[in-house]
């Protein structure tokens, strides 16, 4: 015995809903339930629909649970989070305190030593990336020093300042009569 649509709809409100969809797979999926609306089997709707029975009964469930809205393609939640609230309040105190030199043998906080640190309190093991990834959602930026050359002339740099450049733009010599492409 097939699973009964909703009563709350009919096939001239789900052919409107049809409509005024923007998402094209969701269309498709509101035109096949209003062709059941209408009567037609559900190997019909499937034929509609470009897809198998199951699928189509996985579309009357959703419809039935949620309505129009529950035939629109969502984006997988991913996994959670390895990292939750405790562990993030105490990665912001130890970055907003600072590395003691002594201590933890660094004079400011690399990604590496971060990601020591779940694991000595927490016997959690964080990857680089991940960790460098949770610091960006706290709204912290990996900063580093302007490299240097040893041996940069400040007057060199103040002269390239100043514009010793030549212009951008040069008129060019107009090309000669007898030269032909």
């Amino acid at each position: 015995m097939p699973i009964a649509l909703r009563t709350d709809f009919d096939a001239a409100s789900v052919r409107k809903a049809a409509r005024h969809s923007k998402d094209g797979a969701q269309t498709r999926r509101l035109l096949a339930l209003a062709a059941i609306y209408d009567g037609a089997s559900r190997t019909e709707a499937a034929r509609i629909g470009g897809v198998t029975l199951q699928i189509v009964r996985d579309w009357v469930m959703k419809f039935n649970a949620a309505g129009p809205d529950g035939l629109v393609d969502r984006k997988a939640p991913g996994q959670p989070s390895i990292l939750n609230a405790a562990h993030r309040a105490a990665l912001v105190e130890a970055i907003e305190r600072g590395p003691i030199p002594a201590a933890h043998g660094v004079v400011r906080w690399r990604i590496v030593d971060l990601a020591q640190m779940p694991w000595d309190e927490f016997l959690l093991s964080v990857s680089r990336p991940t960790l460098s990834r949770e610091l960006r959602a706290l709204v912290y930026r990996k900063l580093s020093a302007r490299p240097r050359h040893h041996a940069q002339d400040p007057d060199a740099i103040e002269a390239f300042k100043k514009g010793a450049l030549p212009p951008s733009w040069t008129r060019s010599e107009p090309p000669s009569r007898g030269a032909r492409r």
